[in-house]
């Protein structure tokens, strides 16, 4: 008993003072009542959370609501909502409010004040994660998994290390409106269609308005149908744009691009840079595999190759990576290149903790609930690829729908869109029927006719199937498709094949 004493001893040393200075905290708010402008120069983004000292989070708080009203703000116009605060009574009343601008020291310096304060904040997160940390492997109950703990561990530190642990309190609806506000704008400035990130493809991102931060959107399709194409699609897109855009001194938060992640657990990322180059090069994929191409070819390959050297796409072909270690080294590429995309190629790939393999639904839900986390702690969307069950292959009709997805209910639950990729003429050049020869009865001539007839009108064709979607309506979108170059891209306004390929 006394060893284990001695470990807890140890591991928690004699309580000490957490890391604060009150006095740079009303240094730094005397500056900011005697001159409102200071806020405005700040290159720390200070949060009435990151004083120690509540009564000071509270003027703080107070004076950034006056300031966003366009108020100036003093002690005289702090006056009447702190008159009946019982904590500032202990400090003087309100003429604590005038004490604070009494020598003006903070104005000396209010940039390293307001630092010092919010290093000191997340010095006094990363005490209390410390601390919890202790707790948590202290506890040697049969309930303790070490694993989830140090996620959980890596998840707080990961918070600090954005300056944002004490952020998951609840928020005020004005908070919350204000937020809402700047994605109304963005989607105004962006032409009307577009609140969240870019698809690069205008029919999509007219029917979901974008891809939403902390979204997470299912893309599935049976073999065959594209799905890993749309996604490379959509993330070198999204890349892109947000090259273009800093390119034309846009600043990042207003550019509807975005940095994107790509964890490829399918193909290798080679394979991957080779789908991107034959798409933006318009060589074929199996041309430049083979090297069967001429020397313009080349030539065009590495223009291609050139401008997308620096392209903000980042790949992670990892193999058999758990749910745990994708959201590790998400959050590491967020700290790092501030990525605002994520996309998962596939989804069924993914391992869980190891404590629902037993069961395999129970895996997958675990699989599905931690993208959804990962979308919502990183704010970013997240599109997760998925394959459909065999029933498809089944049916008349191959459209897939909502039940057609393997482990179907906790991927279903936890999607805030679901997208289906069908291409009608995968199956239908499938079925083709025997090429008629002079000896052939008329009714054989026919039928290879009638055939071919359809193949022209649905040939390169293809759908986005949105069945589930929690900002809008349902429906299908229709795209053209290259297969030659693995490239989707919105059907022309005069293609007439289009009135012809199916109703909305």
């Amino acid at each position: 008993m006394a060893h284990e004493d001695l470990l807890i001893r140890a591991a928690d040393p004699a309580p000490r003072a957490l890391p604060a200075n009150v006095e740079a905290e009303a240094a730094f708010l005397g500056a900011v009542l005697i001159d409102n402008r200071v806020i405005e120069e700040l290159q720390t983004q200070l949060a009435p959370l990151h004083f120690f000292e509540p009564v000071h989070a509270r003027i703080y708080e107070r004076i950034l609501q006056l300031l966003d009203r366009k108020a100036v703000v003093t002690p005289v116009t702090l006056r009447p909502y702190f008159e009946s605060d019982e904590a500032l009574k202990e400090l003087g009343g309100v003429a604590y409010l005038a004490r604070l601008t009494a020598d003006g020291q903070g104005l000396l310096a209010p940039r390293e004040l307001a630092e010092q304060i919010y290093d000191l904040a997340l010095l006094r997160e990363l005490v209390s994660v410390g601390r919890n940390l202790i707790e948590g492997a202290m506890d040697t109950s049969e309930s303790v998994e070490p694993m989830q703990q140090v996620e959980q561990a890596e998840a707080a530190l990961y918070k600090v290390a954005e300056g944002a642990a004490s952020g998951n309190e609840a928020q005020s609806f004005g908070t919350a409106t204000h937020t809402a506000i700047k994605a109304i704008e963005k989607a105004f400035n962006s032409g009307g269609h577009i609140s969240g990130k870019t698809t690069g493809l205008t029919s999509i991102n007219e029917k979901i308005g974008g891809l939403h931060d902390s979204d997470l959107i299912i893309l599935a399709g049976r073999p065959g149908m594209g799905k890993t194409s749309l996604a490379t699609n959509i993330a070198f897109n999204a890349a892109d744009r947000l090259q273009r855009d800093l390119a034309d001194g846009i600043e990042p938060e207003k550019s509807v691009g975005a940095a994107t992640a790509f964890f490829s657990l399918e193909m290798s990322a080679d394979q991957l840079a080779t789908r991107i180059l034959a798409e933006q090069s318009g060589i074929s994929s199996e041309a430049l595999r083979m090297g069967k191409i001429s020397r313009e070819d080349f030539q065009q390959l590495s223009f291609a190759s050139q401008r997308l050297a620096e392209l903000p796409l980042y790949i992670d072909d990892t193999p058999a990576l758990s749910i745990v270690a994708l959201r590790t080294r998400a959050r590491r590429l967020k700290r790092r290149h501030d990525i605002g995309l994520i996309v998962v190629d596939y989804l069924q790939l993914l391992q869980g903790t190891g404590r629902a393999n037993d069961n395999r639904v129970n895996e997958i839900s675990e699989i599905s609930r931690g993208l959804k986390t990962l979308a919502k702690e990183l704010q970013v969307p997240v599109i997760a690829l998925s394959q459909l069950s065999r029933a498809v292959e089944q049916r008349d009709d191959k459209r897939p729908m909502l039940s057609d997805l393997r482990e179907s209910g906790s991927i279903e639950q936890d999607a805030d869109m679901v997208w289906f990729v069908y291409r009608e003429d995968y199956y239908h050049k499938a079925s083709e029927p025997k090429y008629p020869t002079d000896t052939d009865p008329p009714e054989v001539v026919a039928k290879f006719e009638t055939w071919r007839e359809k193949m022209e009108q649905i040939m390169g064709l293809s759908e986005l199937i949105i069945a589930k979607q929690r900002h809008g309506a349902t429906g299908k979108v229709r795209m053209k498709f290259e297969a030659r170059i693995t490239r989707f891209s919105d059907l022309a306004p005069e293609d007439m094949r289009s009135a012809m390929y199916g109703d909305d």
